[in-house]
């Protein structure tokens, strides 16, 4: 009885003091940082807890930031280091924020349980960072839609849990590396919308991605090393390169979704075995120089009605349904 009245005769715990005093000083420092702090991220208030500001998210039991979503606000700046601090954070999501400016700064690389990172449509310029291969932790990794430049870092394989890597949309550089074939795990890889050129790794055939993502490079070589009818892609899309390779020769994976190899210099016939992907649905050759009978037969569960004459035009000699028939 005497412990349970000290208990109610305490005061009662301030909303700042729900939050863990190191993540509160963290969060502060990063609103802090930029030139618009009050109008931009006004919830976060430190008279309010600060699990409940927005965009936060934390453990319910310890109250530790865990999760940091922010998008689609005025922030004027850049990245700032005091995010180090926040050292159970798993989840980062800056996204929509034009006037995110600046690199990548290296604290970020200060997170051991990051496995969430995504950067998306800023302008934050730079490199990618080599320091990101810090974050043992990471899984999900998305820079796209930004003014990054400069190579690929060629150590991203050497993160044992990356299983989906989102590069497109900026300014990169130079070739795919040839690590890129070395990925631990089955990859979904988006590359596009960049300028990278140089021939594509053979290595990249070691590797079963569940999506690749290549179009609108300056890419060559062959291409061929990506398919295989026991690989698992839902998704290859290559188009707007300089490819060159005998598509007569590739194997279809039962499960693919979308194949684009348009705008290359892919030549060839289009092999009997493509009418086994049963789940495709997206269908683009077109602006190549292949030549022979489109196959017929097809096995789809789902009939496309995408598919038309502009699919397969522009090649050397192709021909039957729907382009002309073959004589």
């Amino acid at each position: 009885m005497l412990l349970l009245l000290l208990f109610l005769s305490l005061p009662p715990l301030s909303a700042a003091q729900l939050c863990h005093p190191n993540d509160l000083a963290a969060l502060l420092a990063f609103k802090n940082s930029f030139s618009n702090p009050n109008s931009s991220l006004p919830s976060w208030d430190p008279q309010f807890h600060c699990c409940n500001w927005y965009g936060v998210e934390c453990n319910d039991t310890t109250n530790r930031v865990l999760g940091l979503d922010i998008a689609s606000v005025d922030l004027h700046g850049t990245i700032p280091p005091s995010l180090s601090k926040l050292h159970h954070l798993q989840r980062l999501r800056l996204h929509k924020l034009p006037n995110l400016v600046g690199p990548i700064p290296p604290e970020l690389g200060q997170l051991p349980l990051l496995g969430y990172l995504v950067i998306s449509w800023t302008n934050i310029s730079g490199p990618i960072p080599s320091f990101l291969t810090n974050l043992r932790s990471l899984s999900y990794l998305i820079l796209s839609f930004n003014r990054l430049s400069g190579p690929i870092p060629p150590s991203l394989p050497s993160l044992p849990y990356l299983y989906a890597i989102d590069l497109s949309r900026n300014l990169l550089t130079g070739p795919i590396p040839e690590s890129f074939g070395h990925f631990l795990l089955s990859t979904a890889l988006d590359l596009s919308h960049n300028m990278l050129s140089g021939d594509i790794p053979a290595s990249l055939g070691n590797v079963n991605f569940s999506r690749i993502k290549l179009s609108r490079n300056k890419l060559s070589g062959d291409a061929s090393v990506l398919f295989g009818k026991d690989k698992v892609a839902d998704t290859i899309d290559i188009s707007r390169n300089s490819f060159e390779f005998d598509f007569s020769k590739v194997g279809f994976m039962e499960s693919l979704d979308v194949l684009d190899i348009s705008h290359n210099k892919i030549y060839g016939s289009i092999p009997k075995q493509i009418t086994e992907a049963v789940y495709l649905q997206f269908l683009n050759v077109s602006y190549n120089r292949m030549c022979g009978e489109i196959p017929t037969g097809w096995k789809l569960k789902y009939r496309s009605e995408s598919w038309d004459n502009s699919s397969f035009f522009h090649n050397r000699c192709l021909c039957g349904v729907p382009l002309d028939p073959c004589k």
